[in-house]
């Protein structure tokens, strides 16, 4: 494994990023891992030298973040051995101010993940998409008293338009609060959109990418075909991925097959070897249902593509519509 620093900040991660959205004992989607399930992955993760971890507190509502925190706390001899981010915006009950990014929301949020976790603070504390009814000088100064008090010592965002971003940065620095410092945004070979404004936004201001779905829901691992056979249980029970990918992108996919086969490996890991090539890319966030999952994003570190490779896997790139904001 390899370290790096996120972005500008002092923080040190590892480039590779465990997303535990997979694991969490209330929900009924099939491919969904209970704590039981999740263990032997995640301790493969941590043997690895993964240090960095992903949930928020939507992720089964919750449960997540309560696998999180117990599986972690079993795995690590002191808290200061890794790296925990969680999320807040999306409902986590019925009440009208239960959701979105006003301050009674995030105190709330902070404290309830707090609790699910186990822990008196979380490393990277993000927002996980943008509340349009919210101003976000009250978010901004919110975010500022929860790393004020200790209960955060970072602050990262999600997937936005670059405007917005760039917005929330002014104010922060407008009245000396604190920055984000990380922006985890939908970025893989199929969906590069992030290319035109997000990615040089953040690399002018020094903010580090921990891109989501590096993958593509599984597509660029191989987990979809061209005639919609699902070859994954996730696949087969996964809709959102059927709105974001069309298919002119099994033109890429079939790019990364045949680099893959030439070098003879998976093609998750020549997936994710591009990814990782790509300026201001941290540490992409990797959902992991088997061990092989692990092993190959974990190997994907320490592979280097060739010039014409990269340039073969880019050349059939579509524009899509913006995805993944909402």
């Amino acid at each position: 494994m390899q370290y790096v620093r996120l972005g500008r900040s002092g923080l040190r991660i590892s480039q590779i990023c465990l997303g535990m959205m997979s694991y969490g004992d209330r929900s009924e989607t099939d491919w969904h891992l209970t704590e039981d399930q999740a263990e032997p992955i995640v301790r493969r993760a941590v043997e690895a030298g993964v240090t960095f971890f992903d949930t928020a507190d939507m992720y089964d509502y919750g449960a997540s973040e309560e696998v999180t925190g117990r599986l972690l706390r079993n795995l690590f001899p002191h808290r200061d051995d890794f790296v925990l981010a969680t999320k807040v915006y999306f409902p986590m009950g019925s009440g009208s101010n239960d959701r979105g990014l006003s301050r009674k929301h995030i105190m709330a949020g902070i404290d309830a993940s707090l609790r699910r976790l186990g822990t008196d603070h979380v490393d990277l504390y993000q927002i996980h998409r943008w509340d349009y009814e919210t101003p976000i000088e009250e978010t901004m100064a919110v975010l500022h008293d929860v790393v004020r008090a200790g209960k955060a010592r970072y602050l990262g965002a999600s997937s936005m338009y670059a405007w917005q971003f760039a917005t929330a940065q002014h104010m922060a620095d407008r009245y000396g609060w604190t920055r984000f410092v990380s922006m985890q945004n939908h970025y893989n070979l199929v969906y590069r959109e992030e290319e035109r404004e997000m990615i040089p936004l953040c690399l002018d201001q020094g903010v580090g990418l921990n891109p989501w779905s590096p993958l593509a829901r599984g597509l660029l691992a191989g987990g979809r075909t061209r005639d919609g056979d699902p070859g994954t249980v996730r696949a087969g029970d996964d809709p959102l991925a059927d709105e974001m990918y069309t298919a002119d992108d099994f033109e890429v996919v079939d790019a990364v097959r045949a680099v893959a086969g030439e070098r003879g490996l998976p093609p998750a890991q020549v997936a994710l070897a591009w990814l990782l090539a790509k300026p201001g890319v941290c540490a992409p966030i990797v959902g992991a249902t088997k061990v092989t999952h692990l092993e190959d994003a974990v190997a994907a570190v320490d592979l280097t593509l060739s010039a014409d490779e990269l340039s073969r896997l880019e050349a059939p790139y579509r524009p899509h519509p913006v995805l993944g904001h909402s």
